[in-house]
Parts: C-alpha cells; structure tokens; sequence
C-alpha cells in the first residue's frame, strides 16, 4: 500500500486529545492525508470549510476529528437531549458508514451519544431512542432529520434541542443538491443556530454547491486537494493509484464478456454498476445464474429495508459480487474493493468519477472497467476533457460463450424472468433519452422476446431485432404460488370480458367534476359564437329545441314510450308558441 501523506497527527498545529490518537493508532492510520492536514486545524480554528478532494482521500476522518475535539473542548458539557454536531449525508448506505467510524472515536468517551436516522426504519422507534438514549451526535440523511423536525407531537422537541449545536456538516454536498435535498437543507439551516461550525465537504464543485455554501457558511476558507505529480498539474479527478479501463465490444458481446470476466475473477471483490433499478433486479437475476460459486447481491433505490441488511453483510465478504445502480456511487467505503465494472456508462460525467472511486481508496490500489459500443467510443475523450479522467483501452476477451439463447430460454421458463427483462428494457430506453451524452439504445443484450410498446420506440425501426414466436401470456411464474395467483386474475379477466360484450364500452378518462366543468365551457362557447354570428334565435327557443333533443334521446333509448315523446313535443310546441303570443321569454319577470 503506497501512502500520501502530510505528516503524522502529532505534528498538527492544534494538539489532538489522547483519546483520539489511541483511536487513530488502532485503526492503523498513522499519518493524514492532504485534505485531513489541510481541513483538521482550520476547523479547531473555528472556520467554517468549503472542501473539494478526490473521492477516497479521507474526507469523513476530515470532519469526525473535528467534530470530537469541538465536543470535547466546550466549556459546559452537554445534557443528554443537547444535539453538540450534526453530520447529513445523502445516502442512508453512507450515513450507516460514517455512523460506524463515529462509533470508534465516541467509544473511549462514553459522555457523548450518538444516532442515526435514516429512512426504512420505523420514526416512532427513533423518536423513542432518542427520549431514552440522546443523541449529542446525529448522522441522519436530510429526509429523515427534517421529518424528526416535526415530531413535536410526539415529544421530540428538535428545535430545543439543536440550540446548542457546535458543528454541522454537509457530507457529499453536491449529491445532496442533485437528489433534490436542496428544499429539505434549507428547512434544516431554518432550525439551527447562526452561531455554529459548518463544514461543507464535496468530491466535486458545481454552482448548485456555490449557492449552498453562500447561503449556510460565514466566510469560509476553501480547499481544493488535487492528486500529486503529474495528476496535479491536469487537476485529475479519480485516484492516482486507480488503473482506469475501457473495452469496446458490440451490444450482443458486452454481457457475454462481462460474465467470462467475473468468472475468471471469482476471487475477488466486485462492484457491476447498472443504470437503472430495473436492470439490476434483471442482469442481478442473470448472474445469478451464470456465474456459480460465488455470493451474488444486488441493491438499489427502491429497495426500502433490505438494503441495510445487505450493505452491511457485503462490506464483510472477502470477495462477491454486488450488483448495483448509482445509489452506491458517492463515498461508500467498502473494503478491498477490487473491480469498479459499468455495464452502462452513468448519466453524467462525474458519475463516472464517482463509481471508479469505490476502489483505489486512501492509498489502496484498484482498477475500474466501462463497457462500450463502438459508436461509444467519443465517450473516452468526453471524460478525458470533462473529468480529466484518463483510461486506457483492454482488449476483448477471447472464447467467451453466447449467453443470450440462455436469458432467452430464462425468461420463456420463468414469467418472472421475462417480466424483469421487459421492465429493465423500458427503464433503460427511459434513462438514456435523458443521457448527458444522447447514447443510442442498445436492444440486444435484455433478451427481449418481443419489443415492448412504449411511445419513445414509436416510428422507429429494427431491422436486426428478431421476436420470438411465442404467445407470452402462456409463459409461466416459476413460483407456484404466484402462477395460481396469475391464472386466477386470467380467469377473472375472460369472465369480465365474457360478460361485456356487446356492451357499449365506456371509457371514463377524466374525474365527473371536470367532465362537467369541460361540458359547461364548451356550451358557453356555442352561445357566445351564436351571438357573435348575429343568430335569429333567442336563449328560450334554444332552451326548447335543447329540451326536444333529449326528448328524442330518452325515447331512442328506450327511457320513454312514444306517447310520452309525442306528448312532451306538443307541450313544448305550445309553450313555444305562448311565449311568442305574449312578446316575452323565460327570463324575464312576468
């Protein structure tokens, strides 16, 4: 393992409490990093610190040092329900992370209390800790502390309790804004008091973050920590020990090669990033199968309480693979991580940036892996001027096998393959009409049985996409359970449509109330246009030709006999001719 370092933490210029070295030295960290020496004595300065570093240079020691040390030195202690710091994260992956560090450092210091909040747990349940436990420290993602917020009700009053906070931390700030926290930050700096440390600590600087750090830090000191040497100079973004990798391949090639590389790298320890929720449950499910003996997990936004589970059972594996989308990207720290692998190259550029820095971390080696098509191959230059972010090209891999009459055989056995397929399709296409780069759609690697009808595919054409003859519907659920289920839905489907033929069909688009309202308007327009065509017939002979239209109506349905209808002619054929005699209308006052 190769250190950058900047000194041991005895030669900062504010003395660290021995407890803290005695952490240190058990964690085996004996010396800083750049951003650690350049971010540490500023913060025990009482600066506020707006801070840019490559992601896996050490930034959460950056601010869990200072954050003790503030809590240490204050001159009254804090009561049990006193909040002394702060730290929000966007990601509750990264919130359980950095939690875990704290818990080290608040081990030797039983005075102070710490807790997380994070959504996928019960509220009620974190409010209740909290009463009993305190909190001096909270981890929390911005959601979930905003929520605690207005937990009055319940007894937690939050707004008291933070009144006497040291230090606020804003971790990953620029994943903050882009998860569209902006209006939940901004309620939270509502409630907290000026007087305060805040560090703002980003792998990338955008305006959005700009704006941020004007609206919550008071006259802040900058830091921007940049790779040494000749990374310097070209301000690179990623590690200087990460060996970056392209490989360009054909859209029938690229999962055939991802998985001949995963098979031949079965001792190590993996991250396969895809671009959608949707495409990780389908190529999760496809690995599973393909690549034997090794622990295959998947983990995604959507997932809301398995993900913690499974964040914290792969950071302990020696070696696995985790199949993943971009919830995963920003300042995970995971163990000897080996590959970073993109499927399919992120939505934005420093994405990019972000996945490759799960490996190479604080002085580690690693390598990162994108796969591209041929017409991708622009995409190399776009990160090399963007991000400057340099990779070098791998050549294909020899004797890989065709693995997509396999999927295809998947998903004809199991409805639950094929339904994964068709999602991980749609959600793809969905995605990459918003790419940064305007990527083209890649339909050979899903599998697809057939093309599934969706208005982004309407008026194009594929010539080398070949359906398969088959009648989905007869695709069974592998689960017993969910086929019965299936088959009892067909069968109330056949019913409905058994006894709704011959029924005019009645399709009810929009709600009663608006059906009126559009009914309302469009009638005063007919009257407005009538008048303005200079039209001989007055409102109340509209009135009676409106009541004989619905006459007729009642008696084409069936609602009327015909000497009713005949009967309420000549009632309005006489009221008619009444109101003519007498030179009056409806609407006037007799």
């Amino acid at each position: 393992m190769e250190h950058v370092t900047e000194g041991s933490w005895e030669s900062l210029p504010v003395p660290l409490h021995p407890g803290v070295l005695g952490v240190l030295r058990e964690l085996g960290f004996p010396y800083m990093t750049p951003v650690q020496s350049a971010t540490i004595p500023l913060f025990l300065k009482n600066k506020d610190v707006a801070a840019e570093a490559v992601t896996g240079s050490g930034k959460t020691l950056a601010f869990v040092i200072p954050i003790l040390e503030i809590l240490l030195r204050r001159e009254e202690k804090l009561k049990k329900s006193q909040v002394g710091a702060i730290i929000i994260t966007p990601t509750r992956e990264l919130a359980i992370q950095i939690d875990e560090v704290l818990s080290h450092f608040t081990k030797p210091f039983p005075q102070f209390s710490q807790i997380l909040w994070i959504g996928g747990r019960n509220p009620g349940e974190d409010v209740a800790r909290f009463k009993e436990q305190g909190g001096n420290i909270i981890v929390a993602t911005p959601g979930r502390l905003e929520d605690m917020f207005r937990r009055k009700a319940e007894g937690l009053a939050l707004a008291s309790c933070v009144r006497a906070l040291d230090v606020l931390v804003l971790d990953e700030a620029d994943r903050l804004l882009d998860m569209g926290f902006e209006a939940s930050i901004n309620t939270i700096l509502e409630f907290l008091p000026k007087q305060r440390r805040t560090g703002l600590f980003s792998a990338t600087q955008t305006q959005e973050v700009e704006n941020l750090v004007r609206a919550g830090l008071r006259n802040p000191v900058r830091i921007s920590v940049k790779e040494k040497g000749l990374a310097a100079s070209s301000t690179q973004k990623t590690p200087s020990r990460l060996e970056n990798y392209y490989m360009v391949c054909k859209a029938d090639e690229k999962f055939n090669q991802l998985v001949h590389f995963l098979r031949n790298h079965k001792q190590e320890k993996h991250l396969v990033f895809f671009s959608t929720c949707a495409c990780v449950e389908y190529y999760g499910k496809a690995l599973e199968a393909l690549v034997k003996s090794v622990k295959i997990m998947c983990i995604h936004g959507k997932m809301k309480y398995k993900r913690n589970k499974i964040f914290m059972e792969f950071r302990k594996l020696p070696s696995g693979i985790l199949v993943c989308t971009d919830v995963m990207a920003r300042g995970i720290d995971i163990p000897e991580v080996n590959w970073v692998l993109q499927y399919d190259p992120p939505s934005n550029a420093s994405a990019f940036v972000h996945r490759c820095g799960r490996t190479a971390r604080i002085g580690h080696g690693g390598s990162a892996l994108v796969f591209l098509l041929p017409m991708e191959e622009s995409y190399i230059n776009f990160l090399a001027i963007n991000q400057k972010c340099p990779l070098q090209e791998m050549k294909l891999q020899k004797n890989t096998m065709d693995l997509l009459p396999k999927l295809q055989s998947m998903a004809l056995a199991d409805r639950a393959v094929f339904e994964k397929g068709m999602k991980a399709f749609v959600s793809y296409v969905q995605a990459y009409a918003k790419h940064e780069c305007n990527l083209i759609f890649r339909l050979k690697g899903f599998a697809l049985l057939r093309m599934p009808k969706m208005p982004e595919l309407r008026g194009k054409q594929f010539p080398d996409f070949v359906p398969v003859d088959v009648n989905t519907d007869t695709i069974p659920f592998k689960d017993k359970i969910r086929e019965k289920q299936r088959q009892k839905l067909l069968e109330q489907q056949r019913k409905e449509k058994t006894a709704n033929e011959g029924r005019r069909k009645f399709i009810k688009n929009k709600a009663w109330s608006k059906q009126k309202a559009k009914k309302e308007k469009k009638k005063k327009m007919n009257e407005k246009r009538k008048r303005e065509e200079g039209s001989d017939i007055e409102d109340e002979d509209m009135e009676e030709l409106l009541n004989d239209t619905r006459l007729l109506k009642k008696f084409k349905k069936g609602k009327i006999t015909e000497e009713e209808f005949e009967k309420g002619l000549l009632t309005s054929g006489k009221r008619r001719a009444k109101t003519a005699d007498l030179g009056i209308s409806d609407s006037e006052d007799c």
